[in-house]
């Protein structure tokens, strides 16, 4: 018992310092392309998803856990979304912060946003076991950017190349609504909360972001639309080929108006 108990440290101590040394590597860059990028998207990309580490402190990802803590435990973990998007979750929404809790959101909208946010924040608690499946956030429900902090574990976001076009705001989407293109499927469309459309890493250019502890990643405008995102299972969670472990995983959400 006593060999076995060491091993299993041994192997939780390797995987921790591992993953270390690539978060040291990639502190300035945590995204790993894969497929053949043309350039302007690769260049776009980089502008449109970022990802700032170590945004809080460890003091105040324990500010904001305890404030949302007492009202999460009470939920159930759910595991038939309605759109199918998520297994292995709770979310909730939340208007009124404590002070300290609200300037850390501030600093949010500082950042990642020009000009307002929406007046209620977004909290996703993903089980250790859970997992959020490919998909394009509807933009009836949020606008051009989507900014989340990762609170308590790390973990692996993937996007995917896929077609934008029923996806766009502004300009774009006035066109086809002036085609009137298929225009009832697209209302229908609009429904769901989460689209997921068909991108098959092995047909499209993808990209693998790793998103630690405390980091906030900021999507926008082509990341936002040309690509679906997911947070890969643990059992699937690399980075660079080495694993990221994946424990319970509890996002601070922000978006912009439609």
């Amino acid at each position: 018992m006593i060999l076995l108990n060491r091993s299993s440290s041994i192997r939780h101590l390797l995987r921790h310092c591992h993953r270390q040394v690539i978060a040291a590597r990639n502190k300035d860059n945590l995204t790993d392309f894969h497929g053949k990028w043309p350039e302007k998207e690769q260049q776009n990309f980089i502008k449109d998803m970022r990802v700032i580490t170590d945004f809080i402190s460890e003091a105040e990802e324990q500010q904001l856990h305890e404030e949302i803590e007492p009202y999460m435990s009470r939920l159930r973990y759910e595991f038939d979304h309605w759109d199918d998007a998520i297994h292995g979750f709770r979310e909730t929404e939340r208007k009124k912060w404590y002070p300290h809790n609200r300037d850390v959101l501030e600093r949010v909208r500082e950042i990642a946003f020009q000009g307002s946010i929406m007046p209620y924040v977004h909290i996703l608690d993903l089980a250790p076991d859970g997992v959020i499946k490919p998909h394009v956030d509807s933009t009836r429900y949020c606008g051009t950017t989507i900014a989340g902090i990762s609170l308590l574990s790390d973990s692996v976001m993937r996007l995917v190349r896929t077609d934008a076009q029923k996806y766009e705001q502004g300009e774009s989407l006035n066109k086809a609504a002036e085609s009137n293109e298929n225009a009832a499927t697209a209302a229908a469309e609009t429904e769901a909360y989460r689209h997921q459309p068909a991108a098959l890493k092995d047909d499209n250019f993808y990209a693998d972001l790793l998103l630690p502890r405390r980091s906030l990643y900021i999507m926008s405008h082509t990341a936002r639309y040309n690509f679906t995102h997911e947070i890969l299972a643990k059992e699937e969670s690399k980075f660079l080929n080495a694993p990221i472990e994946k424990t319970r995983r509890i996002s601070i959400i922000c978006r912009n108006e439609p």
